[in-house]
């Protein structure tokens, strides 16, 4: 055969003949330690209540909860993000059960706390949707509209009550404007000053979201377009990095993970700060569902899906999959 160049000299393939060199010569690599688990606590379960459009995925106890905590240690995931699901009956416009001390995720967080202590980071959810009757994140309104500085006020209690249950992060995840600001001199007041915020900070207006809603009983009335981000942009992401990390946020997180790989990127690239991708419901959903009907392998769909998450830049990943994961990585480090 003809040389062209340095052809047959130069032969990529050589790289990846076995798994042992693809192993070695690996350049993103999944770890235990890079996962956080997603979890939901429902109000008055007696036992765990199956989420149809997430199979696999559940509505814990208070019992499950636990359960599930202690089997996230063992696998060596690093956190468990806590989304509470109150009964239909204690909505209310100004979601109140998300400020209660007594409400189920405050529960949720005191219970978590006490079973796996420090061996876990235990993280919550801080947003009003669960816990109103309308189902958007803030309070409206005479006119139906999120009325953002209201909510912020919403936000800091919410803060409070949050880290007096025990939360080592919350999750400030209802992108209003200054909410990093207000929840830090929240905790500050407080004495908390050791409760990290992960800020919701390029959060997308996605229909990727749909089987989430079922997950948390969702109330919604119209849609959140006035508050999350625009598919079309990726300046105001930067944006909203630059004033989160300005008002004092900790880490930072985008939110679809899959269909928006390339504003992980930018942001991975534009900070020094640990960056978080959360790989949601929809993504989940489709994948279960297409493996479900024999088009995918699931595994290995799984497993590329998280590969191509943290190769864009994510340190961090939310994922509905962690400690099943976490235990694949725990036998065979090694999965491709």
């Amino acid at each position: 055969m003809t040389k062209y160049g340095s052809f047959p000299g130069t032969r990529p393939r050589r790289l990846r003949t076995t798994p042992v060199m693809r192993r070695m010569v690996a350049e993103t690599r999944l770890h235990p330690a890079d996962l956080i688990l997603p979890a939901f606590i429902r109000e008055g379960a007696g036992e765990p209540v199956p989420v149809a459009a997430m199979p696999g995925v559940v509505q814990h106890t208070r019992d499950s909860l636990k359960k599930a905590a202690l089997e996230a240690v063992e696998a060596g995931i690093s956190g468990i993000m806590l989304f509470g699901v109150p009964e239909e009956a204690k909505k209310d416009a100004q979601g109140t059960a998300g400020t209660d001390p007594d409400g189920i995720l405050q529960v949720a967080l005191r219970d978590v706390r006490a079973e796996v202590g420090d061996d876990l980071l235990v993280m919550s959810d801080l947003c009003l949707d669960e816990f109103t009757d309308h189902g958007h994140c803030g309070v409206l309104d005479a006119e139906g509209r999120v009325d953002n500085d209201a909510t912020l006020e919403r936000y800091a209690e919410m803060a409070q009550v949050q880290a007096d249950a025990g939360a080592h992060v919350v999750g400030p995840s209802g992108m209003m404007d200054g909410q990093i600001g207000v929840i830090r001199d929240a905790l500050d007041q407080i004495g908390r000053e050791d409760v990290a915020i992960l800020a919701y900070t390029a959060k997308y207006s996605s229909a990727f979201y749909g089987p989430f809603r079922e997950a948390v009983a969702s109330s919604l009335q119209g849609d959140r377009k006035t508050y999350q981000q625009d598919p079309a942009n990726w300046r105001e992401s930067l944006r909203e990095l630059e004033l989160d990390l300005a008002e004092g946020a900790d880490m930072v997180m985008v939110k679809p993970a899959g269909p928006y790989l390339d504003i992980l990127a930018r942001v991975a690239d534009a900070v020094d700060v640990p960056v978080a991708a959360y790989q949601i419901s929809g993504e989940y959903s489709m994948i279960e569902a297409a493996a479900e009907k024999g088009w995918i392998d699931r595994d290995r769909a799984i497993f590329e899906t998280l590969t191509g998450i943290k190769r864009a830049g994510a340190r961090t990943i939310l994922t509905y999959w962690a400690t099943e994961v976490a235990q694949k990585l725990r036998r065979s480090p090694f999965t491709s």
